[in-house]
């Protein structure tokens, strides 16, 4: 599929990655690449994009999250094959913040789903879009990445991990062809979320955040909240004085 736009999806089983993956698709035949845990979920996935676009290359591969060597080895062979237009980097857990204060494997493996396999992936995409000189990198961090609060902090400090790494490499690159973009969404409509929908919580639906992610990686915009309004609700947080700040049951 020659002059084709080729992208790529680590997490490709997560609700807001699937929506961008339709929305790429409605707009032209794409070559897609799909990663994930699970083989079977990620080609179910693939089955479901394959009806919506059957002009579409869509392959699925399956990964080691955490192996830096394994991942080094798939992203080199995906880009074999010709440049990276889009790699975005979206998979991510939930966990409870309970459980990780008193059980340090659940701490642990918090810290690495959520912050140092989506660096370890971006790593490896960045190396070859740095040879290429051109391509865009898009990273899924959230708002809860903005300032640590005591009802999602180790969630939220792998996050801002992916926050100040996405920083980083937008310095490294700036004034080349390639573009790293950091997404922040709030609370969404997931399944990833669903005990704070039963709770009541207020969630952005999936779709709106997917179709602003797209918007976001084909503009190259640095950074994207989504929906826009955390953009203030964050900043305002940020600056909340800490003896105000700690009081709150946030």
């Amino acid at each position: 599929m020659q002059n084709t736009k080729k992208i790529v999806i680590v997490g490709a089983t997560s609700a807001i990655a699937e929506r961008c993956a339709r929305r790429w698709l409605e707009q032209m035949p794409i070559d897609l690449t799909l990663v994930g845990r699970d083989a079977r979920r990620v080609e179910r996935v693939a089955v479901d994009l394959r009806v919506r676009s059957p002009q579409s290359e869509i392959r699925v591969i399956q990964s080691d999250f955490l192996d830096p060597v394994a991942i080094d080895a798939m992203v080199g062979a995906i880009a074999k094959s010709g440049p990276i237009d889009v790699a975005l980097i979206a998979h991510g857990s939930l966990p409870e913040q309970t459980e990780c204060q008193t059980d340090l494997l659940s701490c642990r493996e918090a810290l690495e789903i959520n912050g140092v396999s989506p660096v370890l992936f971006a790593e490896a995409f960045a190396k070859e879009m740095e040879k290429a000189k051109c391509g865009t990198l898009a990273l899924i961090g959230s708002v809860a990445g903005d300032r640590g609060r005591k009802s999602n902090y180790v969630y939220g400090a792998a996050k801002g991990m992916i926050a100040r790494y996405a920083q980083g490499l937008q310095h490294r690159f700036s004034g080349t062809g390639v573009k790293v973009v950091l997404v922040k969404p709030g609370p969404t409509d997931t399944p990833m979320t669903a005990h704070l929908k039963a709770k009541g919580a207020r969630l952005a639906m999936v779709d709106d955040v997917a179709k602003e992610i797209v918007d976001a990686v084909m503009a190259g915009r640095p950074v994207l909240y989504t929906p826009k309004k955390w953009a203030i609700i964050m900043k305002i947080i940020q600056h909340i004085p800490y003896k105000i700040f700690n009081k709150l049951d946030i």
